[in-house]
């Protein structure tokens, strides 16, 4: 597989010198906006959004290769950035269809792929809630949304990158019972979205396993799912079907946890091709910025916030980079 120029140069402008994926996920909304509500009290205006999401631009890109953020609230921390990272920008709405089955999933309306490269982003970012169980005819409407943001895509030579959180409409997603259906959803999820025809080069996976129920971690919470080698075959398996790039997402868990989630994905020797990791590096400086301001946050930020973005970093030794995939020469890395 080779990619086109525009694909090849955006995917390199997100990646450190290793050809690896070591991006800040700053793109939160509507979660994040409940957040600093409910630590203030009070409201949380666009300005206190922008300033928030700027905080962590300025102090944590120097220490990533790139960073996600969303066109709404997020464009003047991508002013804000360090020079080394790179920019992918989130193309559709905070949230999903509550009206109906199978949490579809909508673009924002004054956008473009061809608007977002316009305004500076490397890549684009598109999250879909997704279940290989759901009725064919919902799945067959997120395929075809799916394809059609692929081809926007290509028609702009922008690198797309696909993140799919699986889901089970009326389970408790941190129980045990979805924790063993877990890994199928995100294999199958893995297995579909690889194929060419929807035009990803970069899936933005979820680890195929929830630590919490992985017997013999520090993660473990007491009920077992998986042994910690079947949750190393579980990597392996998930791994396997993948045939595009793809990275770990954190899914919202603590920093501790998700460094012994690289841990385990490194001990496995899965080929991953990086991270990217948002509330596990910043969500513990919300209240600190809801209750202390914007002073307090960066000085959070600086200490906590960096220590927390290179936990992270340490793990990403395991990780391997792109290249070899999209059959570009190392040689070539810095062209």
């Amino acid at each position: 597989m080779k990619l086109t120029p525009g694909k090849l140069a955006g995917l390199k402008k997100v990646s450190n010198e290793r050809g690896v994926i070591a991006a800040a996920a700053m793109d939160q909304r509507g979660s994040l906006q409940k957040s600093l509500s409910k630590e203030k009290g009070g409201e949380i205006s666009d300005a206190m959004m922008e300033e928030f999401k700027t905080l962590v631009a300025e102090v944590l890109t120097p220490h990533a290769s790139a960073i996600l953020l969303d066109p709404e609230w997020g464009l003047p921390a991508s002013k804000r950035r360090a020079k080394n990272a790179g920019l992918l920008l989130a193309y559709e709405k905070t949230g999903y269809d509550k009206t109906g089955p199978g949490r579809l999933g909508d673009l924002l309306d004054h956008w473009s792929a061809r608007r977002l490269k316009e305004a500076g982003a490397d890549c684009v970012k598109i999250l879909l809630y997704y279940s290989p169980f759901d009725p064919k005819d919902v799945n067959d409407k997120k395929h075809a949304w799916v394809e059609r943001i692929g081809d926007e895509c290509r028609a702009n030579d922008i690198p797309y990158f696909l993140e799919f959180v699986g889901y089970e409409e009326g389970a408790d997603e941190k129980g045990l019972d979805y924790a063993k259906k877990k890994p199928q959803i995100v294999t199958e999820s893995m297995r579909e979205f690889s194929k060419d025809r929807y035009g990803v080069d970069v899936l933005k996976v979820e680890v195929p396993v929830n630590m919490k129920f992985v017997e013999g971690t520090k993660s473990f919470g007491g009920q077992k799912a998986y042994s910690k080698k079947e949750a190393i075959d579980l990597f392996h398996k998930a791994a396997n079907v993948a045939t595009k790039p793809f990275i770990y997402l954190s899914a919202g868990v603590s920093n501790s946890e998700f460094s012994e989630t690289l841990e385990l994905a490194g001990e496995s020797g899965v080929k991953f091709n990086g991270v990217l990791c948002g509330r596990a590096t910043w969500k513990e400086g919300i209240p600190i910025y809801a209750k202390q301001g914007a002073a307090a946050f960066r000085k959070w930020l600086e200490t906590e916030g960096v220590k927390n973005i290179n936990n992270v970093n340490e793990k990403l030794k395991a990780a391997t980079s792109w290249y070899s995939i999209y059959q570009v020469e190392p040689a070539l890395q810095g062209a």
